[in-house]
């Protein structure tokens, strides 16, 4: 009997998150360059982002075929506060991606940090686990330290733990706490599962606090520490194996 061929074996996947392996664009950019006639599986260009894929097809993007997939990498990044997570902005602003080094490669981001949050931020080389970390279905908590200026409500503040809804958007449970206070300012740490944008400073606002610092000191397992201001430390060994054989679990 003959054996099977590697793509009998191998199991279809959709083109989108071919791409996303590749380190080449985040699934989500990848299902936009299908849209705009970008992407062509076999010389023929797709229109639709439903198409699965095995090792066997041949890839392209405006021609020229994707790289092959890398040995999914991970870091943890302190980003700095004036930063913007993107790979370029067309108001010249300075961005996350063109401080890191460059023998990271063609690397993406696991969520953002808006332009005046600063601490952890991961980074990888693999879109498809970038968008994985960043859905709620996958349950890892984003834990901030916050100061803010105002008059701290504490009842108000436990009641963010049933969920809020500000100018109609709702937004999911946030576990808040004082740990100090000091005249007309205090210090708050808040852990949450969802993390839309500008979420915590968009629901303390609303709580009438206005927050002048917010530092992101955990997203899932992963701690900022020690870490400084712009440093990268690769997370490798049996805490990458482990947390991301946990998280890509179906």
């Amino acid at each position: 009997m003959n054996a099977p061929s590697k793509a009998a074996a191998e199991k279809p996947e959709r083109v989108a998150k071919a791409l996303a392996r590749s380190g080449l664009c985040s699934r989500r950019e990848a299902e936009r360059w299908i849209a705009l006639g970008r992407v062509a599986v076999d010389g023929k260009t797709l229109q639709e982002p439903g198409v699965t894929v095995t090792s066997e097809n041949k890839i392209t993007v405006d021609g020229k075929p994707i790289p092959e997939a890398k040995a999914t990498r991970l870091w943890r990044y302190h980003k700095p506060p004036g930063l913007l997570t993107s790979h370029g902005d067309p108001q010249g602003r300075p961005c996350v991606f063109d401080r890191l080094p460059k023998e990271l490669g063609r690397v993406i981001s696991v969520g953002r940090l808006d332009l005046n949050s600063e601490g952890l931020l991961l980074i990888t080389n693999d879109g498809g686990l970038s968008r994985k970390l960043e859905l709620p279905s996958t349950g890892w908590t984003r834990r901030y330290r916050a100061r803010v200026y105002g008059q701290v409500d504490e009842a108000r503040l436990e009641s963010l733990a049933k969920g809020s809804t500000i100018d109609g958007v709702a937004y999911g449970p946030i576990r808040a706490k004082m740990d100090s206070r000091r005249k007309g300012n205090a210090w708050l740490t808040l852990s949450l599962t969802e993390g839309k944008n500008r979420e915590v400073r968009k629901v303390l606002e609303h709580q009438g606090l206005q927050v002048s610092r917010l530092i992101r000191i955990a997203y899932g397992p992963f701690q900022l520490g020690q870490l400084k201001r712009g440093e990268v430390a690769e997370i490798t060994g049996k805490a990458l194996r482990e947390q991301l054989g946990k998280a890509l679990q179906p």
